[in-house]
């Protein structure tokens, strides 16, 4: 093991003959669209495919549940024994992802000591959450992971390397790495490669990090903040957590780390979409008339809503919060625990307007945020709030591809 909080990984990596049909979108994204995960299952029938080893968010809680996650932990087993996987021991995988508009956003694929990671708001730990976790999504998270036998990333881990000295070196010699992947990925997800960093490469590349994370540590104590997939991680280390108690304060080293990508802010093509709020089960005028009530003002944040075929704003005030999603967030929280509802996080505009035209429906559009305040913001307030940005569309979310072995 290096002394690294991010470092190189026994890397696990599917053979399969229809990578497209392995690769699928992170779980949590078109929670409110489960015909989006009935068409991947029809695209992708009996092929092997990542899809079989997780649970996608739109599912949570269907009848069944329990079964789906045995037949999950069985997947994983079934895949280990027929040789699905090829290990690259000590690697990295460093990630080109070429999207629709043709950026190409830049990563590496390596694995994150957990007890350098607290998601808790105040946290001064080495890793951090960018937003405010709720304990509650960590359960049905960790009812998949104990039991499972690997584990499959859609975590985005962010550094802010000024001097662009971990990422982008490999970028000018991707020439002579393995190529381990390339291809189209389904559903408008671009196209995707991915190259082996391994023996010398790799280590060259753990001398960077350590600098990198040297000097974290000696500014702000802040190495790197977590863009998505935060509720997975948590689950990562309360399974870590339960193991070490269980043990004694032991547990084994395959527990302690969890595998991620790592992207660096500073990527041109590293973009902060704004995560819209969808309300249902409401009196779309009652709530409306609250939020203006409670929160409006004359000048401050200006927030869009959308109720049918009605349009319409609220200018908010910026002394209840610095972000406009501080804001709504905060009176959505309190107004739905005291009328009930339920409340929804949508990317795109267009998937938005489509699901407010319910009658009980309200929609609400927030503005980007710049994202060179996320580690500013992390380090001040300890956490920004709930769904404050998405990196990227839906679309453009990390795709399951590799995995490794989280139990012997």
């Amino acid at each position: 093991m290096s002394n690294c909080v991010f470092g190189a990984a026994d890397v696990l990596l599917p053979r399969v003959n229809e990578m497209e049909k392995w690769a699928v979108v992170a779980c949590d994204q078109f929670s409110s669209e489960p015909e989006y995960w009935a068409r991947v299952r029809r695209e992708i029938g009996d092929a092997p495919s990542a899809l079989n080893l997780i649970l996608p968010e739109a599912e949570l809680g269907a009848q069944g549940e329990a079964e789906r996650i045995a037949q999950i932990h069985a997947a994983m087993r079934a895949y280990l024994a027929r040789g699905v996987f090829e290990k690259h021991e000590r690697a990295f995988v460093y990630v080109e992802r070429t999207l629709l508009g043709g950026a190409v956003r830049r990563g590496v694929v390596g694995m994150v000591d957990l007890e350098e990671y607290d998601y808790r708001a105040g946290a001064q730990a080495a890793v951090r959450a960018t937003e405010k976790t709720v304990v509650e999504r960590i359960p049905p998270r960790m009812a998949i992971r104990q039991g499972a036998a690997v584990e499959l990333p859609h975590v985005l881990l962010l550094c802010d390397d000024e001097r662009r000295a971990l990422i982008e070196p490999l970028t000018l010699k991707k020439d002579s790495l393995p190529l381990l992947y390339d291809f189209e990925l389904m559903e408008h997800g671009g196209r995707i490669a991915g190259y082996l960093v391994q023996g010398g490469e790799a280590r060259e590349l753990e001398a960077r990090i350590e600098d990198y994370e040297a000097r974290c540590m000696e500014s702000s104590g802040l190495c790197y903040a977590v863009g998505d997939g935060n509720h997975s991680l948590a689950a990562a280390k309360a399974c870590y957590e339960a193991q070490k108690a269980a043990q004694g304060g032991a547990a084994d080293s395959l527990a302690r780390f969890a595998l991620v990508e790592l992207e660096n802010i500073r990527d041109e093509a590293q973009v902060f979409e704004p995560i819209h709020r969808i309300v249902t089960g409401v009196q779309p005028d009652a709530l409306l008339s609250a939020f203006e009530e409670r929160c409006g003002a004359a000048q401050g944040h200006r927030v869009a809503w959308v109720a049918g075929e009605r349009r319409g704003s609220v200018t908010l005030s910026a002394a209840i919060s610095p972000l406009a999603v501080g804001v709504l967030q905060g009176f959505l929280d309190e107004y739905l625990k005291e009328h009930g509802g339920q409340i929804d996080y949508i990317h795109g505009e267009d998937v938005l307007e489509r699901l407010a035209q319910r009658a009980d429906a309200v929609g609400f559009l927030l503005p980007p945020m710049e994202k060179g305040q996320l580690f500013d913001g992390v380090v001040k307030d300890g956490s920004l709030p709930r769904k404050t940005f998405s990196m990227g569309h839906a679309c453009e979310k990390r795709y399951y591809l590799e995995a490794r072995r989280i139990a012997p």
